[in-house]
């Protein structure tokens, strides 16, 4: 008979039960645990494909994405644009070397510069590797034009801000405030000093004419989900100019949209020196940038700093299309639309919970700041079919495609309603020894 094996044969006594088959650790899962460096906490889940504001696993498990790969996802997966432009593109020319143009690079960078009102674009391979070129364009800008290259530079003192995230290279770290990413790595870049959130008289008193850039996240995401208000733009743009520093924003996680604006800082009147871009900036593909103005392009020449990867064809083309997107669908009227829905229902559901400390939101960027640590609420969401994370301990982050509809919104809503009920109940902010929450105390300024 064909098959019988498959299907049992007829000398088994009827009725038994068969075992089921025992469970088989995934060999994926096996190889990333033996042979990956151990940098990253990750869910004993394989991830094989998306589609729109949701993403499936290897069992067919289904989960709304409202993490969106920490901020890149922002036309979620598998957008049918995006799709197009890189099978198109990879059959074409996926690099060529920044010693030759090519068709994107240059249209890319005049769109860019529409949107910041910025004049000239340096391509990165990522948002860290921008950092620290926006660094060294801060050094150079510090030495008087024609001062001798081997002289110490007077003008190098970088201010940053305290709870600050900017990445992990060296200069990056460099300007980072939390210690548990700078301390095993010191000594670090030296001239950097850090200045208290949103305290204008702080940054007053450590401002001088030895400082040559303030470089700020004008929202800070990994920190908590903290604006930089107005006050404290207005004065840092002010001391900048009078000390011929440059003002640095910092909108990898904040720009391009995730606001409801193109940049975060167009809020403000000022503009900033440098403004500093990635995450979603090629739909997934890793491409950065640096927007400048031309009084700091001006400094620059041909040698003085470069990249392998940064602006190859393939991640321009997709990031013309990705700006495109964004203009010809009007996500920024939907990004403030749903990001107003959201707030307006986790302010009512958040009520219920008096865990729940904060709500804090500009557009499609969350922070929902809790007395319990975080993390078992994104394990709970997670198992619930919901994709968040904590950032700093006790804030869960939101941030979801600029695609999504209301209908998703009140999924979201319905499960986070479930995750707030079920987390089981676990150690608040003040139990903790080693608290995550000085940074309540930090930015005390900022909420009032």
């Amino acid at each position: 008979m064909r098959n019988s094996s498959k299907r049992g044969s007829a000398s088994e006594p009827a009725g038994k039960a068969r075992k089921p088959p025992r469970a088989r650790l995934d060999e994926r899962l096996a190889d990333a645990k033996k042979f990956l460096l151990p940098t990253y906490k990750r869910e004993p889940v394989v991830m094989t494909h998306g589609q729109g504001a949701y993403v499936f696993d290897s069992t067919g498990k289904k989960y709304l994405d409202f993490l969106g790969g920490i901020a890149v996802n922002a036309l979620g997966h598998a957008h049918s644009r995006i799709v197009k432009v890189i099978r198109r593109e990879a059959a074409r020319a996926i690099h060529l070397s920044n010693l030759y143009h090519h068709a994107f690079q240059g249209p890319l960078a005049r769109k860019l510069a529409e949107w910041s009102g910025m004049d000239r674009v340096f391509f990165s391979n990522s948002g860290t590797e921008a950092i620290d070129g926006a660094m060294k364009l801060a050094r150079l800008l510090g030495r008087p034009p024609g001062e001798s290259a081997a002289t110490p530079a007077r003008k190098h003192r970088f201010l940053a801000l305290e709870n600050s995230f900017h990445g992990r290279t060296f200069g990056a770290v460099s300007v980072t405030a939390t210690e548990k990413y700078r301390l095993p790595f010191a000594p670090l870049v030296p001239g950097v000093e850090f200045v208290r959130f949103n305290d204008a008289a702080d940054l007053e008193a450590k401002f001088d004419d030895t400082v040559c850039a303030v470089l700020l996240e004008t929202v800070q995401g990994e920190g908590g989900i903290y604006p930089v208000s107005e006050a404290f733009w207005d004065r840092a743009r002010a001391l900048a100019s009078r000390h011929g520093a440059l003002l640095i924003a910092d909108e990898i996680q904040c720009g391009l949209g995730r606001t409801g604006r193109y940049f975060a800082y167009q809020k403000f009147a000022a503009k900033p020196d440098i403004v500093l871009i990635a995450k979603p900036l090629a739909g997934g593909l890793p491409l950065g940038a640096i927007l400048t103005t031309e009084a700091v392009a001006s400094r620059v020449s041909p040698g003085m700093h470069g990249t392998t990867f940064g602006g190859g064809p393939l991640a321009c083309a997709v990031a013309l299309e990705f700006l495109s997107v964004v203009e010809e669908e009007k996500l920024l009227e939907n990004i403030r639309a749903r990001g107003e829905e959201l707030r307006e229902g986790l302010s009512k559901l958040t009520s219920q919970f008096d865990f729940v400390r904060e709500i804090r939101a500009e557009g499609l960027m969350i922070g929902i700041e809790l007395s319990r640590e975080g993390g078992p609420f994104v394990a709970e969401a997670m198992q619930r079919g919901l994709l968040i994370n904590c950032t700093h301990d006790f804030t869960l982050r939101l941030l979801p495609p600029f695609i999504i509809t209301r209908a998703q919104v009140r999924e979201f809503l319905k499960l986070f309603a479930m995750v707030l009920e079920k987390t089981p109940k676990q150690a608040s902010a003040s139990d903790a020894v080693d608290s995550a929450i000085p940074q309540g105390a930090v930015h005390a300024a900022a909420r009032g």
